[in-house]
C-alpha cells in the first residue's frame, strides 16, 4: 500500500485547487525543506520540472541554476558519497522504487548533512517522474534529540495545525492542530486516520485512490472537515512525506478557513443583493468613475434616459442627458461630489428624443481610505408631480376666479331682489306689487340656473366617468323640451340626423354637452331673424361618435374665440348667461377623453365640433357571451 502522503498528494491533484493565496506561497517558501518534481525522458533527458526556493537557502544554489542544469547537485554532492548518490539513485529508477538518501553536501563551503527523498512513477510512455522534498538533517546527524524538541517547540507555535501520520495512523499534533480538530487533549487524536475527518462525500473520492497513490508535496487545497464534536468546517490542507522517529511518514499541514469562507458568503450575498437592488430599484441610478465617466447604469436609467450602458459605458454623462444650457451645472455637481458632498436639486434633464425630463438628483460620492473612488447619481423623474403642480395652479386660480364670479353673480339678483323688496315698502308707492313679484321670479330663476350650473360643474369634476349606452335621440328630445322656458325656445327650427352603430359612454355627460350647447344657441340667436336653426348631426363607428352642433345665430368673433371655454368669460351681453355653460362642455369632452374644437363668424353662426370615443369594446368584453351591435 502507498504511503498516506502520497495519498493525499495524488488527492490533491483530483480536486479543484483554490488559487494559491500570497500566505500559502510564503508558507511554502519558508518550509525547511525543498520541494521538487523531476522527469527522466526516454530519450535520456533529464530535467527539474519544479523545485522550490528553498534550495537557494539549503542547497545554496539558487532555483534557476538547478533548473536550468540538474548536474548542479552532482556538483555539491561530497566526493566520497557522490558515488553513492549516484548508485542510489540509479538503483531506484531502474527498479521502479522510492528513492531514500543521506548523504554529505558541501554548501556555500561547509558540509551539510542532506535527506533526499522521492516517489517513483512509471508512465505508459516511458516517462519517468519523481516528486519529493529535500532536507538539511544535519542538526538531527549530530544532535537529533535536541534537533527534535526545538523543531516540536518550533511546531507547537505555529498558527496552523501541523500532524504527522504513519501508516493509516497520527502519530503527532501540535497544538492548533488540537483546537482545530475539536480535541479536548492531543492523546484524543493520536492513533485516528487523518481520513476519518474528512467529510464523507470527499473521503468517497479519496479512499479509492489511498492503494495507488504516492506521497508528494502539493499546492494548498480546500475541502471539508468534520471535527470530533462533529461540526463541518472549511480547512486548507497540504500534504508531504517526512520522516518522524526515524520512520517515513506524511505531514499534514492545515487551517480553518471556516470564518473566511462564512466571510466570502456574506460578501457574494451582498454583492447580490447589491447589485438586485441597484437594477431594481424603482429610479434612475448611474455609477460614475472618480473621473467622471459612466461605469454602470441601471435599467431604471436606460427607462428614464433611453440609454443603454453600452452606448455611454467610458463617457462623460453630460453629453447625453444634460441640456446644453446646464452643462455648467452638471460639471459643478461633479466637482461639489468630488469634495465629498451629498447633494439634492430639483433640476431637468434630456431623453435620448430630446425630451426633457423633469428630476430631483441626488449625488453622493463612493469613499474609500477617505478618498473618492466613485459617484453615484439617483434621478427621481418627478414629471408627473410637476404636471399636477401645474394644474393645481391652474385649478387654483379657476378656483379663485370661480369664487369671485359665484359671490357676484349669486349677490346680484339678490340685491335686485332686496332692492324691489324695499322699494316696495316705500311710503307712497302706488306700484303694483304684481310687477314686483314678476322681475323678483324672473332673478330668482336666473339664480335657480346660475346654482344649478355651479352644481353640474362640480358634479363633473368629482364624478366617475361611468359606461353605459347613449341614447342621443332621447337625450336631444328631452333638452328641448327642459329648454322651452326660454324666450325664443319654441321658435327654433332643428335639424337633426344621427347615423351609426350604439353608442357607449356616460350619459349624463353626453347630455350636460348636447344641453348647454343647445341652451347657447337659443340664448345667442339672432333676434331679428325669423328662422333660427340649431343642426345636430352624429356619427357613431365602433371607434367613436363625432358630433356637429351648428347654429345660424350672432356668432363669435375672431378675437374671442380662443376664450370661449374658459370658465364666466362671455363674448357677447346678448345673454345674462352665467359663462359658465363652454367651460362645463370643455371639462366634460375632456373626462370622456375626447376633443372639441369651434368655428364661427360674426352674424353668421357657430359650429362645434366633437369627438368622443366609443366604449362599445370594453362593454363587449366584459359581457360573458358577445352581443350584436345594432345598426340605425
Amino acid at each position: 500500500m502507498q504511503s498516506l502522503g502520497t495519498t493525499i498528494s495524488r488527492e490533491l491533484k483530483g480536486l479543484t485547487l483554490v488559487p494559491c493565496l500570497t500566505n500559502m506561497q510564503d508558507l511554502i517558501r519558508h518550509l525547511p525543506a525543498v520541494i521538487y518534481e523531476y522527469s527522466i525522458y526516454p530519450d535520456g533527458t533529464r530535467r527539474f520540472d519544479f523545485i522550490s526556493e528553498g534550495c537557494d537557502s539549503i542547497l545554496g544554489v539558487s532555483q534557476q541554476q538547478v533548473i536550468d542544469d540538474p548536474r548542479i547537485l552532482n556538483d555539491i554532492v561530497l566526493k566520497d558519497d557522490l558515488a553513492d548518490f549516484k548508485e542510489s539513485s540509479a538503483a531506484c529508477e531502474k527498479g521502479g522504487l522510492e528513492w531514500n538518501w543521506q548523504g554529505r553536501m558541501v554548501v556555500r563551503g561547509k558540509v551539510r548533512w542532506i535527506e533526499i527523498r522521492a516517489n517513483h512513477e512509471s508512465r505508459e510512455d516511458g516517462l519517468i517522474i519523481r516528486r519529493g522534498i529535500i532536507q538539511d538533517v544535519t542538526l538531527r546527524k549530530e544532535t537529533f534529540n535536541e534537533s527534535e524538541v526545538e523543531y516540536q517547540s518550533l511546531v507547537e507555535r505555529l498558527p496552523i495545525g501541523v500532524a504527522v501520520q504513519n501508516q493509516g495512523s497520527l502519530v503527532y499534533v501540535n497544538a492548533q492542530a488540537q483546537i482545530i480538530l475539536g480535541a479536548k487533549e492531543k492523546q484524543d487524536l493520536i492513533g485516528k486516520d487523518a481520513l476519518n475527518f474528512i467529510d464523507p462525500v470527499t473521503n468517497q473520492r479519496i479512499t479509492p485512490r489511498v492503494e495507488v497513490a504516492g506521497a508528494s508535496p502539493e499546492l494548498m487545497v480546500e475541502q471539508k472537515c468534520m471535527r470530533l464534536d462533529g461540526k463541518l468546517i472549511d480547512v486548507e490542507t497540504m500534504a508531504f512525506p517526512c520522516t518522524y522517529n526515524g520512520e517515513s511518514c506524511v505531514q499534514v499541514i492545515f487551517r480553518d478557513v471556516s470564518e473566511r469562507k462564512r466571510t466570502e458568503t456574506r460578501v457574494k450575498r451582498n454583492e447580490i443583493l447589491l447589485a438586485q437592488l441597484f437594477q431594481n430599484i424603482p429610479m434612475a441610478v448611474v455609477l460614475l468613475a472618480d473621473s467622471g465617466k459612466v461605469e454602470q447604469v441601471n435599467k431604471g436609467f436606460e427607462e428614464m434616459f433611453g440609454y443603454t450602458l453600452n452606448e455611454i459605458r467610458d463617457r462623460s454623462i453630460n453629453d447625453f442627458i444634460v441640456p446644453d444650457q446646464l452643462t455648467h451645472e452638471g460639471v459643478d455637481l461633479k466637482d461639489l461630489i468630488a469634495q465629498h458632498r451629498v447633494i439634492s436639486i430639483e433640476t431637468v434633464r434630456r431623453h435620448r428624443s430630446g425630451r426633457i425630463v423633469n428630476v430631483i438628483l441626488y449625488g453622493m460620492p463612493v469613499m474609500l481610505e477617505n478618498k473618492t473612488i466613485g459617484i453615484y447619481g439617483v434621478y427621481v423623474d418627478i414629471t408627473g408631480r410637476k404636471k399636477i403642480e401645474e394644474e393645481l395652479k391652474i385649478r387654483n386660480a379657476e378656483l379663485d376666479n370661480f369664487v369671485y364670479k359665484v359671490s357676484h353673480d349669486l349677490r346680484a339678483p339678490l340685491s335686485s331682489i332686496l332692492g324691489l323688496v324695499n322699494l316696495a315698502r316705500l311710503p307712497g308707492n302706488t306700484d303694483n306689487p304684481m310687477d314686483y313679484i314678476d322681475i323678483i321670479g324672473t332673478k330668482v330663476e336666473h339664480l335657480d340656473h346660475f346654482i344649478g350650473d355651479v352644481l353640474s360643474h362640480s358634479k363633473n369634476l368629482k364624478m366617475e366617468v361611468g359606461v353605459e349606452k347613449v341614447d342621443f335621440d332621447a337625450i336631444i328630445e328631452q333638452t328641448f323640451n327642459d329648454l322651452n322656458y326660454l324666450e325664443g325656445a319654441k321658435g327654433i327650427n332643428r335639424i337633426v340626423k344621427i347615423d351609426g352603430i350604439d353608442f357607449y359612454s356616460d350619459p349624463w355627460r353626453v347630455a350636460e354637452i348636447v344641453r348647454n350647447l343647445i341652451s347657447n344657441a337659443i340664448k345667442y340667436r339672432k333676434l331679428d331673424e325669423e328662422k333660427s336653426e340649431i343642426g345636430i348631426k352624429i356619427n357613431v363607428d365602433h371607434l367613436r361618435a363625432e358630433i356637429v352642433f351648428a347654429d345660424n345665430g350672432i356668432g363669435i368673433d375672431e378675437h374671442n374665440l380662443a376664450k370661449v371655454f374658459e370658465m364666466f368669460y362671455r363674448a357677447t351681453e346678448q345673454s345674462d348667461g352665467s359663462g359658465i355653460g363652454l367651460y362645463i362642455v370643455k371639462n366634460a369632452v375632456d373626462k370622456l377623453s375626447g376633443q372639441i374644437s369651434v368655428a364661427s363668424r360674426l352674424m353668421q353662426g357657430t359650429r362645434f365640433s366633437i369627438i368622443l370615443p366609443n366604449r362599445i369594446n370594453s362593454v363587449i368584453s366584459q359581457m360573458p357571451n358577445s352581443i350584436g351591435v345594432e345598426e340605425r
